[in-house]
């Protein structure tokens, strides 16, 4: 059976949006990864607060409007940890990031952990939240309280930098069975996909101008 693991939210994404471009890009792995603007301009930001918060470093005045943000997120009480990488086994047992039995992986871009309660944050470059998805936030708090078994509550929040919004939920130690129900479905949504060999393409407004797969019936180039 073609191995779907080690898995991440990013990839149950992937799938849901077209299981024959998941295949192509992570299976087959013929998508070229691009480094477009966006990508490039969210991977300076992170470094950048990864350091003002890690190591006083000042920012930069192109990143001023979010200064106040991330300087509230500094002086909050807690051990903070930056860009953290975090692994699950298939048990559900917390593991190395590259361990050779890793089964789920996850980055949290800023956790604070203070006693029985941690607060993780991911950071958004994006210029409307909108679309946020809370769906990060949930593996990301099944994720720590794995790592950290003291931990009994987790604050989350998604922080859209540029519009100056937070996306947020509190999850408790008790919601981990009703979480995991349904991330264990969306992933076995992809392990039935595999083990049939079934990758069928899901059309969607993206096919036509930006689809990668040209070989797809609903690529524009066809």
């Amino acid at each position: 059976m073609t191995k779907v693991w080690p898995w991440s939210f990013s990839k149950i994404k992937d799938f849901e949006q077209c299981p024959k471009q998941y295949y192509h890009k992570h299976i087959l792995k013929e998508v070229p990864f691009v480094q477009t603007e966006a990508i490039l301009y969210g991977n300076e930001f992170h470094k950048m607060a990864e350091d003002f918060i890690g190591k006083d470093t000042p920012v930069p005045a192109k990143f001023s409007y979010a200064k106040k943000a991330l300087t509230s997120l500094k002086d909050r009480k807690g051990e903070k940890l930056c860009e953290i990488k975090m692994g699950l086994t298939e048990n559900l047992e917390a593991c190395d990031f590259y361990a050779s039995d890793v089964w789920f992986r996850g980055i949290a871009d800023l956790v604070i952990l203070d006693d029985a309660v941690a607060t993780v944050v991911d950071y958004k470059t994006g210029k409307s939240s909108k679309y946020a998805d809370k769906g990060q936030l949930e593996l990301m708090a099944l994720a720590l309280m794995a790592r950290y078994p003291q931990i009994k509550k987790v604050r989350a929040a998604l922080l859209f930098v540029v519009c100056n919004d937070l996306v947020k939920d509190t999850y408790m130690e008790y919601d981990k069975s009703k979480l995991w129900e349904k991330w264990l479905g969306k992933y076995g949504q992809m392990e039935t996909a595999a083990k049939e060999d079934m990758w069928n393409a899901r059309p969607n407004g993206l096919c036509k101008r930006y689809c990668p797969i040209i070989e797809c019936v609903y690529n524009g180039a066809n």
